[in-house]
C-alpha cells in the first residue's frame, strides 16, 4: 500500500484547528461552529527518534494529534463514505511557534511560518486502519521528561473524522498519502532545548505507537554559505 509510505509520498498535511473545545478555551479562542484548517509542508516531517529544532527566539509549543492517512484520491466525499478513503492512522505532533502565530493573528496574516519550520511535524509509523475500529475512541498521551502534559481521547473532538474528510474534500481534492491532523486536546505548552518529548497512542487498552523526540536548538546557518548570499 503506497499510503503506508506517506512521509515520503504524501503531498499535503492538512491541520484542523481548534477541534477540542477545551484546547480552544485554553488559548482564549472561540469554539468553532464549523471545521477550519491550515496547511503544513511535508518538508516539516520528522520520524521517531529524530530531533525537534527550536528556532532562535521562538516560543514553541507541543500539540499532540491523531493523524488520519488518506488511502485513495477523492473529492466531495460524503461523511458516510469517508472511512473508505482512510488507509490508516499515525500519532503526530503539530509543533507551533506560538509567539509567531500570535503576531500573525493580530496582523491578520497567515500562520504558515509559525507552523511550517523544518522538524515541526514529528510523526510515527503507519498504523493500518484495521487496528483502530473506532476513530472516536483513541487515547493520546504526551509527556515531557516523564511529566504528563497532554492526555485526551478523540471522543472529545468537536468534529468527527468523517466530518473532517467531508469538509476538506469539498474544498480540495484529497490524494493518497495526504495526512489530516485532527486537532489537539488541552494541555499544550512550551518545549525547550534539552528536554525529551515522549508520546503514546492507544486503542482498546493496547498501545499502538510510542514516540520519542529530543528537543534541540535549531542549528545556525553555515557561515560560509550565509556570507556568499
Amino acid at each position: 500500500m503506497a499510503s503506508a509510505n506517506f512521509v515520503k509520498t504524501g503531498r499535503k498535511i492538512i491541520a484542523i484547528g481548534r477541534n477540542y473545545s477545551e484546547h480552544a478555551k485554553e488559548l482564549g479562542n472561540a469554539v468553532p461552529t464549523s471545521p477550519f484548517f491550515f496547511l503544513k509542508p511535508p518538508s516539516s516531517y520528522i520520524t521517531n527518534g529524530q530531533s525537534i529544532e527550536i528556532p532562535t527566539g521562538c516560543e514553541v509549543h507541543h500539540e499532540l494529534e491523531l493523524a488520519v492517512i488518506i488511502g485513495k484520491n477523492g473529492r466531495d466525499i460524503q461523511a458516510n463514505e469517508a472511512d473508505d478513503y482512510i488507509s490508516g492512522y499515525a500519532l503526530a505532533l503539530d509543533m507551533t511557534a506560538r509567539d509567531l502565530q500570535e503576531q500573525a493573528k493580530k496582523a491578520g496574516r497567515p500562520w504558515s511560518a509559525a507552523k511550517g519550520y523544518d522538524t515541526f511535524t514529528p510523526i510515527g509509523d503507519f498504523i493500518p486502519k484495521e487496528y483502530i475500529s473506532d476513530h472516536d475512541n483513541v487515547d493520546l498521551l504526551l509527556q515531557i521528561d516523564g511529566v504528563t502534559k497532554q492526555q485526551g481521547n478523540t471522543r472529545d473532538m468537536i468534529f468527527s473524522v468523517p466530518t473532517l474528510i467531508e469538509n476538506v474534500s469539498s474544498i480540495m481534492r484529497l490524494e493518497e498519502g495526504d495526512v489530516i491532523l485532527t486537532g489537539t486536546p488541552k494541555g499544550v505548552g512550551p518545549v525547550y532545548p534539552g528536554e525529551t518529548i515522549t508520546c503514546e497512542l492507544a486503542f482498546g487498552g493496547k498501545t499502538l505507537s510510542q514516540l520519542r523526540f529530543s528537543v534541540i536548538d535549531r542549528p545556525k546557518p553555515n557561515s560560509s554559505l550565509a556570507s556568499a548570499k
